[in-house]
Formats: C-alpha cells, structure tokens, sequence
C-alpha cells in the first residue's frame, strides 16, 4: 500500500482500530496533568481505549512512524530541485590588481536537478515509503500487545476482587460456625476442644483474606502501569476506582486449520517483514546505482562588483547554464561492497520471514490447546461448585442432627472454598485464552468504541 507523507498518528490508530478516543490523560511532556482525576467507575471498554492514548509503549512507536515520515522527506529531496545562495565581500589592506583594487563583493544564486542517478533516488524513496508500511504495522502489533496486555491485567483485578468475596464469604461461614459451637458449648453439647478448633480455623481463614486484599491492590497498580495513567494527585493516591464487570464464561470456537491460514494473512508482524524486504528489494537497486553514471542539469546567476582607488567601479553579472555528470569508473570496489550488503540484508530479510511465520503457527498451536484446557477447566468447575455447595448444606444438617462431626462441616466449607477459587480461577483462564488466541490469529479486539467515551470528571 502507498502511504502519503504526512501520516498523522490519530488516522493510523482509527484506520487500524478505533474511531475515537479518550482525551490524553498527560501532556505532551510526559508529565501529569494536574486536572486529570481517577475515574469513578472503570470498565474494560474505557481501559482498553484509554491505554491506546496514553500507554508509553504505544507513543513511542507512533513518533517512530514520524520518525519515518522525516526521512522519506529527507530521501526525497533528491528528487527535487535544490537551490542555494552563496555570498563574499572582501577588502584588502592595499591596492591589487592593475586598476588598484581593493574591495570586492560577490553573490550568486544556484539552482540544481538531478536527471539521472542510475535509479538509485526512486529506489531509496520507494525503500523508505515501504519502511514507513512496516513502522504503520509495527505499530499496529504493538498495540495487539498493549491490548492484551490491559485484558490480562484487567481480569486479573477482577479475578482478585473476587478472591476477597470468596475469602470473606468463608470467613463469613467460619465465624457462624464458631458461634454455633460457643452456643453448643454453653448448652453443654459438645467440648471445649471444638470450640477451640472453630477458633483456629477462623484465624487460619484470615491469611488468605489479606493475601487477596493485597493481590487486588498490586493488581491495581500493575493495571495502572500498562494503562499509562501517570497522575499522582491528592485525590488520586488512594482513590480506587468502581471495576465493572466479572469474569464470565461466553462461548467461543477456534478452528486450528483456519487458524493458521488467518494468522498468516493478518498478523501485523508478518506483514512488517514482508515490507522490510520489499525495502531490502529497493536497497539493493539504490546501492547498484553505484556502478552507473550521474547526470545533473544547472543554473546560476552571478553578481560581482571591484572597487578601486583610481578607476571607475567594474561590474560583472550573468547567468550560466550547463550539465555537469560524474562516473566513478573504480571506486576500489566499494560499490561492489554496497550491494554485497544490500544483498545479505535482503537475504536477512528472507530468512526473518521463515522464522517468524514459523513462530506464528507454533503461537497459534499453543494458543488454541491452552484454549482447549481453559474451556474443560471451566465447564468442570460449575459442577464442582454446585456439588460442594450442596455438600456444605448436608454436612450442616448432619451436624445439627449429630450424624455428623464439626470435621466434616470445616471440611466441607474448605472444600467450596476451594471449589470457589478453582472456578474463578477456570473463568480467568479462559478469558485469557480467548483474547491470547484472538490476538495469536491475528484478529482485532472485538471491543470496539463506538461513541465518544466521556472525559472522567475533575
């Protein structure tokens, strides 16, 4: 495809993703901006967007795609004419030359074409149109990354904020039953020694309960990292944000066939290598321009003026026209030594390209089996919960009806926790394989704003 030349960041994030985007949060220094404030309520959509403006990663890549845009400018002023001006005024202590000169000016202007360069100037500016294709699809897997990056450390929030849930709702269930034993004890049912182990298995409840109130902050924090959000205000040190959204369990299929077949036809970083080697293709057409003579056309009007003590002014001006071509017949095979290179980077370029689609088809192979094992966790883990829900109800009726020991209660009421953390766990797993093998075959995210996301408030 042919890039124009200027390319500004915003058309290539809507031509290649989203349409719009949220306002960036810092300024175009990098730091703060002191009227930005944390969001009340943070959801997927917005984090997702939010990062595509403001994740370091991704502005760096869009100013090498400026970056890019200033050396096509660069290549393509031989391509166009160039003009130059050059001016002296001179004055010497005593009289030279016959007339008795002794000041002199002169100005002239130049103007320069090149007509022939053995094709080395269309080829350097078609090599760099395509290398500035790559730095657009360089930018493209970098935001593939970036995206999937905010996914996973999103459901890792709300894969944490729900460890706490599960952890109080044990701690929860734990302290019921302690006080139906103190009650039991006080009536003279049952012994000190059950008391007493109630008491041990709330206090053992409550490490992992702060283990997952801690994990929910880092997992904020990280969060916070990749999304760019730099502000560190008064109001925003503490402030934790609403997270929206759970960790559920939509259906999805992947075909592994039709998967490879895409994966090659969309992954950004393939399509990057087959750009850079069109660009070595032009670079060794540029370093061969090397073997072939240059043709220049020019022209130039010139100004000049002696001053003498004992003669009338004289004054000279005119115009010259002419062609000028310079071949260096032996160059001590420098130019062979050019193309020598151009030549290994083309093949390089070649061999990138095996490797990394080579790559490509294991990721998606990879991608798709741990797909396949989220998917069994998942669907095993709704009837683990169920069953040790309804285990937990028996074990409680048993114990009232005393066919039962307070043994079996804890272990019962262990074992949904277990169940609980295994199925979030599943869950996470499998919203991470999803977006890990969407973005292994090269599709888009499928969230996709369609509308101006609001500015939080100040």
């Amino acid at each position: 495809m042919k890039i124009s030349m200027r390319l500004p960041s915003l058309l290539i994030i809507g031509a290649s993703l989203f349409a719009t985007l949220p306002v960036r949060a810092q300024l175009n220094d990098g730091k703060p901006d002191p009227n930005y404030a944390m969001p009340e309520r943070l959801d997927l959509e917005y984090s997702l967007a939010f990062a595509l403006d403001n994740n370091f990663t991704i502005r760096q890549a869009k100013e090498r795609i400026r970056q890019q845009e200033g050396v096509i400018l660069e290549v393509r002023a031989a391509e166009i004419p160039t003009i130059s001006a050059d001016g002296l005024y001179q004055r010497d202590q005593v009289a030279v030359g016959p007339t008795g000169e002794n000041k002199y000016w002169a100005f002239g202007i130049t103007a320069r074409q090149i007509l022939y360069a053995g094709g080395g100037v269309q080829a350097s500016v078609r090599g760099q149109q395509v290398t500035l294709d790559a730095a657009v699809l360089a930018l493209q897997a970098i935001i593939d990354d970036v995206l999937l990056d905010v996914r996973t450390k999103f459901f890792t929030v709300l894969l944490s904020r729900e460890k706490i849930r599960v952890q109080e709702q044990n701690v929860e269930l734990l302290e019921r039953q302690l006080q139906d034993v103190k009650n039991r004890f006080e009536a003279g049912t049952v012994s000190n020694f059950e008391v007493l182990r109630a008491e041990v298995a709330v206090a053992n409840a409550q490490v992992p309960l702060i283990t997952a109130r801690n994990d929910y902050r880092l997992a904020i924090e990280t969060l916070r990292q990749v999304l760019g959000f730099v502000t560190v205000t008064e109001v925003n040190v503490t402030k934790i944000p609403e997270f929206l959204g759970t960790l559920a369990f939509p259906p999805a299929n992947f075909d592994l066939r039709t998967s490879l077949v895409a994966a090659r036809e969309h992954r950004p970083e393939l399509l990057r290598l087959h750009k850079l080697e069109t660009a070595a293709e032009e670079g060794v057409l540029a370093r061969r321009a090397g073997y072939y003579p240059t043709l220049s056309l020019f022209g130039s009007y010139d100004w000049r003026k002696r001053f003498g003590s004992n003669s009338l002014p004289g004054d000279q001006d005119g115009w010259t026209v002419g062609l000028s071509s310079s071949w260096n017949i032996f160059d001590g095979r420098a130019t062979a030594g050019r193309v020598m290179q151009a030549r290994s980077y083309l093949e390089q370029a070649k061999l990138a390209i095996g490797e990394n689609q080579l790559a490509i088809d294991v990721e998606v192979r990879r991608s798709i089996s741990t797909f396949q094992q989220a998917t069994e966790l998942a669907e095993a883990s709704k009837k683990v919960v169920a069953q040790a829900e309804e285990a937990v109800r028996l074990a409680n009726a048993r114990y009232n009806a005393g066919t039962a020991t307070q043994l079996d209660v804890l272990t019962s009421q262990v074992d949904l926790t277990t169940a609980r953390l295994n199925q979030l766990q599943a869950y996470f797993s499998y919203n991470v394989a999803v977006a890990t093998a969407r973005k292994a075959i090269g599709l888009t995210d499928e969230l996709r704003p369609t509308k101006e996301l609001p500015y939080p408030a100040k």
